[in-house]
């Protein structure tokens, strides 16, 4: 059951688009002000404590229920389609798919880049513009982890660096760019409403893992996969692999990413840094050279961990992550030559 309390706002930290970061005297609370509006110093809030008072992964944050300051927050949104249905949050965020009935089903051979974990985007992000500098890059956030995509500090920062130029919410994650009610209709939107050149697509902050093969949300990239592949899109899966990681389920490559290739019904694109890490009969596996994306993280003035492990420690993570934004970029490249023999 959750665990609610009352608290007071002591201090502000931290506000931007769809977030603000506060002090209580209960502690650090965030709120997702697309859904409470904003709160001040002196409100009493309401805070959802449940997940820090079992110790998981929100980082030490309490959530903001509601703003007991306030009698009622209207906040018309742009459309009839609810996201957090059914739930005391749901929210009429709209979808862009309303506004384009007549969306283009295919995808036009776009790269799609599929993440397993949140960690993987910005090092596709940042090899993809290095060899692709002028690329448009769409970010669809899944809802396979976080919801709201003001949490992620990622994506902030991406925007930040001008690596994205656009965010799609699909799902019921929620507060991108556009919103969409699915991911194909998110793929879509990026190619035909945003101009996108190639998609990143992957959830947000907080993947869930088991020591099961099909017990972790990151097995939503099978069907992501397959959906590029059904609407014309080269889909390109950015491989977890580690050589830093403790757990041996996770060395080398992740028991999850084998699981997901098992269950992808269509033939993918599948780079790795080297030839020896992974052989499946049934995708295409690329041994791709990839830039120094520790380095190429650092020029962008991104500071990405994966498992609280930063690039040093934990080089095989980053390596393979920025194998699939070469191959992205390097399928724009064949793309735009086939264009200019035609």
């Amino acid at each position: 059951m959750p665990a609610f309390r009352t608290a007071v706002v002591t201090a502000l930290f931290e506000e931007r688009p769809g977030l603000q970061r506060v002090d209580t005297d209960l502690g650090r609370a965030y709120v997702l002000t697309q859904l409470l509006g904003e709160v001040a110093v002196g409100d009493r809030v309401v805070l959802n404590t449940t997940a820090v008072d079992l110790g998981l992964g929100t980082g030490g944050w309490h959530v903001v229920h509601w703003n007991l300051a306030r009698d009622e927050v209207v906040q018309p949104g742009p459309g009839h389609i609810m996201k957090l249905r059914y739930t005391s949050l749901q929210v009429d965020a709209g979808a862009a798919e309303e506004d384009h009935p007549d969306l283009p089903s295919a995808i036009d051979g776009m790269p799609v880049v599929v993440c397993g974990v949140h960690s993987q985007v910005p090092c596709v992000a940042v090899a993809i513009r290095a060899l692709a500098p002028a690329a448009r890059i769409a970010y669809v956030m899944t809802d396979g982890a976080a919801l709201p995509i003001a949490l992620s500090d990622l994506v902030a920062s991406l925007r930040a660096a001008d690596l994205l130029a656009v965010t799609i919410t699909a799902g019921h994650a929620f507060g991108g760019d556009l919103e969409a009610v699915s991911v194909p209709g998110a793929l879509a939107l990026a190619r035909h409403v945003a101009g996108a050149d190639v998609a990143i697509v992957g959830m947000g902050p907080g993947v869930v893992g088991t020591g099961s093969g099909l017990g972790t949300s990151s097995v939503e990239v099978a069907g992501i996969l397959d959906a590029a592949a059904a609407l014309g899109g080269r889909p390109i899966l950015a491989v977890r692999m580690s050589s830093g990681d403790p757990r041996p389920r996770h060395r080398g490559v992740s028991h999850h990413v084998r699981t997901a290739l098992q269950l992808a019904r269509s033939s993918v694109l599948v780079p790795v840094p080297a030839g020896d890490l992974l052989a499946d009969e049934r995708h295409e596996v690329r041994v791709v050279e990839q830039p120094a994306v520790a380095g190429l993280l650092e020029a962008a003035g991104l500071r990405v961990t994966t498992m609280g492990r930063l690039p040093d420690a934990d080089p095989l993570f980053f390596e393979a992550a920025g194998a699939a934004g070469h191959l992205a970029a390097s399928l724009l490249g064949e793309e735009r030559q086939i264009r200019s023999e035609q």
